[in-house]
């Protein structure tokens, strides 16, 4: 089974023009297993996409460690030296899929080439990348706009894309960097929904920041809620609202319930700190 582990991690950004050095996270743990839709949730500030670029190894920790892969090989537990299960997290990999706030397409490709544009960096072979691009673009509902370019689809569409490209290198892990955060809000909803089908679908382990409270509770399996800088996980609950959505199909019904209502309370009470944080 597939795991992240981040153990104990700190980031320090060093200081600038003067200024003292910025600890942006202080002695984090986290394990995020296979099927997780873990869900980061906190004041701007807090460190979340400093946590998020950590495991997309686009930074590296000050102090402590990452690792992901396979906590089994052959029967045997796989530990390497001086670390846990898996393989230490040092730099960026396709084990690891990335979706940006803003679309990071490129416009000089259309939405087929967009999707299949890591497979061929790869070096798969033209057929065979075609075929998982197709198979993905038609799980996010772009299956009639392959030639398309990008500029002749909506914001909504265009994330859409980035999720199928993420998707069909089959990474891992899904990483989403606040992905609905520029979209109107019912093109927000919508996707919202169609992040559920994908999940349920990948059984991918997912971690995803947002700054919506609705958004976070509707979507995560697992919400950790994170401290002003330095930033540190205070809280973790374990939801399934996103269970409920998906054998009712009615968000509305979802986040009107009593129980969404009570939840959404007691994280906003924590985040502007009218709970002491256990």
């Amino acid at each position: 089974m597939n795991k992240l582990k981040i153990h104990d991690v700190s980031v320090v950004y060093p200081a600038a023009q003067g200024g003292d050095p910025v600890t942006a996270l202080n002695e984090v743990n986290l394990t995020i297993e296979q099927g997780d839709l873990v869900v980061a949730l906190g004041a701007s500030g807090c460190g979340k996409t400093t946590l998020l670029n950590l495991i997309a190894g686009f930074i590296r920790p000050t102090d402590g460690y990452l690792t992901l892969g396979d906590s089994r090989i052959e029967g045997y537990p796989r530990v390497a030296v001086g670390l846990d299960i898996g393989d230490e997290v040092t730099g960026p990999g396709a084990d690891r899929g990335v979706v940006f706030q803003k679309h990071a397409l490129l416009p000089w490709l259309n939405v087929i080439e967009n999707t299949e544009f890591g497979l061929k960096l790869q070096g798969v072979d033209k057929q065979e990348r075609r075929e998982r691009a197709a198979k993905f673009l038609k799980l996010v509902g772009l299956e009639d706009f392959h030639q398309h370019k990008i500029y002749q689809l909506s914001g909504g569409m265009q994330q859409r894309v980035g999720i199928a490209r993420a998707l069909t290198n089959d990474p891992q892990m899904l990483l989403l960097d606040e992905p609905l955060g520029a979209l109107d809000a019912l093109t927000r909803e919508s996707l919202q929904e169609l992040l559920l089908d994908v999940w349920r679908e990948t059984h991918k382990m997912m971690f995803f920041i947002t700054h919506d409270v609705d958004e976070a509770l509707l979507l995560a399996t697992r919400l950790i809620v994170m401290s002003p800088r330095p930033g540190r996980i205070t809280h973790e609950f374990e939801l399934n609202f996103n269970q409920q959505f998906l054998e009712t199909r009615n968000a509305r019904q979802v986040k009107s319930s009593p129980e969404f209502i009570a939840m959404r309370e007691k994280i906003l009470a924590i985040i502007h700190g009218d709970e002491i944080a256990a």
